[in-house]
C-alpha cells in the first residue's frame, strides 16, 4: 500500500464505500478507514428505495444483493393502537416496483468488497486518530484496533462518511452531548415466521417513538424503531425483567395491535441492537478539503426509511462532481465550486425528505396526533401514498449543473 492518496474516506459503510468505488474507478488513489470488522449488523431500517437500485447496479453489487433481498415492497401502511391503514406505494404501481430490504451486514460487506476490487486500499479495523493541514494535503494519523498500531497517511482530500453519533477529530464529528429526555435512540431486531403481509411496509406510531416493519433477506422481518430517552426509561420500569430492546418491543406491541398480530407467532433471530442518540437534521458539508456524505452531512428521521438511499445518493453526487473536475484540478477555487454545487444538489434532492421525516416523526410520537393521523389515512388511503412520495420513494437522483464525469482524469 502507498501512504499517499488522492482521497481518504473515513467510514466504510454505504456512503463511504460508494465514494471509494466511484473515485477509484475514475483513477483516483483512495483509502477507506473503517473502525469495525465486517460483516457487521447495524441499527437500520434496511429498506432501499427502487430509485437507488440503479446506483447499486452501477456500483456492481445489485445482482448479488437482489438474489437475497426481501420481497418487493408494494404497499405502505400505518399501525397505531387498533388502527391499521394500508395503501399502494405510488398511485401507479407499475412505475415503482423495485424497493426492497436487505440486511446491512450484507449490503455493507458487498460494497466494501467491491471497493477492494476497484483498487481501494481498505484499512480495517482502523480509525482516524488525528489529522493536520500540511499545505495542499492532510497528514492523517491512524490507530489500529485493537493492536494500537499507528500509521501515517497523506491525502489531498478527506471524505467524512462516519456515523452521526461518532465522536472524533474531524469538524464533522461532534463531541458527546449532554443527555436530554428528548434524545432518540434506535433499536432493531430480526424475526422469523412473522405474519406481516408480503410486500407491506408499515409505519408504527406509539407513545414516545416510531418505527417500521419490513420483510428483509433470509425470510426475516426487520423491526426497527426510535424511542425517546425518557420513554425508554419508562419502558424499563414497566418491564423490569426484560432487556431494553425487549421492553421496547413490549411497549410497541401494547400500542400497535398490528405489530402484536404480526409478531405473535414469530421468534427473534439474533439479539436486539441499539445505537444513539441520533442527531437528525443538516450538520455540515465539510470545510477546506474535507467533504461530508451520508449521515456525516445530515440525517433524516428514520421514520421515512430513506437513510440508506440518502447515504448512497449523496456519495454519488459528491463523487461525480469530484471526478468531473478531475483529481489534478482541485485548486481552492475548484473545491469551493464543488462544495457549492454539492450543497445545491444535496438540498434539491433531500431537503424535502428531511422536512417530511421531521413532520412524520413528531406526528407519530404523540398519541393523540398519531391516532388522528392513522384514522385519516385509513379513511383516505391516498394520504399514505402522498406521504410516500413526499419522502422520496419515487424520486430519482437529480443533479444541479453537473457536467459529464471525466473518467480519464
Amino acid at each position: 500500500m502507498s501512504d499517499h492518496y488522492d482521497a481518504v474516506v473515513v467510514g466504510g459503510g454505504a456512503s463511504g464505500a460508494t465514494a471509494g468505488i466511484l473515485l477509484a474507478e475514475a483513477g483516483w488513489k483512495v483509502a477507506i478507514v473503517e473502525k469495525a470488522v465486517f460483516p457487521r449488523r447495524k441499527v437500520c431500517g434496511e429498506f432501499i428505495s427502487e430509485t437507488t437500485w440503479p446506483l447499486l447496479r452501477r456500483l456492481g453489487v445489485a445482482d448479488a444483493l437482489l438474489r437475497i433481498a426481501g420481497p418487493v415492497v408494494k404497499q405502505v401502511g400505518v399501525f397505531v393502537e387498533a388502527t391499521v391503514a394500508t395503501a399502494g406505494l405510488t398511485g401507479a404501481p407499475s412505475s415503482l416496483d423495485g424497493g426492497r430490504a436487505v440486511g446491512r451486514e450484507h449490503l455493507d460487506a458487498a460494497l466494501l468488497d467491491r471497493a477492494k476490487g476497484a483498487g481501494v486500499d481498505v484499512l480495517q479495523p482502523w480509525s482516524l486518530a488525528s489529522y493536520s493541514d500540511a499545505g495542499d494535503r492532510y497528514a492523517c494519523r491512524l490507530a489500529g484496533k485493537p493492536t494500537g498500531q499507528v500509521r501515517e497517511l497523506s491525502s489531498r482530500l478527506i471524505i467524512a462518511a462516519h456515523g452521526s453519533w461518532e465522536p472524533g477529530p474531524l469538524p464533522t464529528q461532534g463531541s458527546r452531548r449532554r443527555a436530554h429526555g428528548s434524545d432518540l435512540f434506535g433499536f432493531k431486531a430480526h424475526f422469523l415466521d412473522s405474519a406481516l403481509a408480503p410486500g407491506l411496509m408499515p409505519l408504527l406510531g406509539f407513545p414516545g417513538g416510531y418505527g417500521g416493519l419490513v420483510h428483509s433477506d433470509g425470510g426475516r422481518t426487520s423491526l426497527s424503531c426510535c424511542i425517546r430517552r425518557d420513554q425508554l426509561q419508562r419502558c424499563r420500569e414497566a418491564w423490569p425483567d426484560l432487556q431494553a430492546g425487549a421492553a421496547v418491543q413490549a411497549h410497541i406491541e401494547a400500542h400497535c395491535e398490528g405489530v402484536a398480530s404480526a409478531l405473535a407467532g414469530a421468534r427473534r433471530d439474533g439479539p436486539w441492537l441499539a445505537a444513539g442518540p441520533l442527531r437528525t437534521g443538516i450538520r455540515s458539508f465539510g470545510e477546506g478539503r474535507i467533504f461530508a456524505v451520508g449521515n456525516a452531512a445530515a440525517e433524516a428521521h428514520p421514520v421515512v426509511a430513506e437513510g440508506i438511499s440518502m447515504a448512497i445518493q449523496s456519495a454519488t453526487l459528491l463523487s461525480d462532481l469530484l471526478v468531473a473536475r478531475g483529481k489534478d484540478g482541485l485548486s481552492d477555487e475548484a473545491l469551493a465550486a464543488i462544495r457549492h454545487d454539492y450543497q445545491a444538489a444535496w438540498r434539491r434532492n433531500f431537503s424535502q425528505r428531511l422536512r417530511t421525516a421531521a413532520l412524520y416523526a413528531h406526528l407519530f410520537m404523540r398519541p393523540a396526533s398519531a391516532v388522528a393521523a392513522a384514522k385519516a389515512m385509513q379513511q383516505f388511503p391516498g394520504l399514505l401514498t402522498f406521504g410516500a412520495r413526499l419522502s422520496g420513494k419515487d424520486q430519482a437522483l437529480r443533479t444541479v449543473g453537473l457536467p459529464a464525469p471525466n473518467r480519464a482524469s
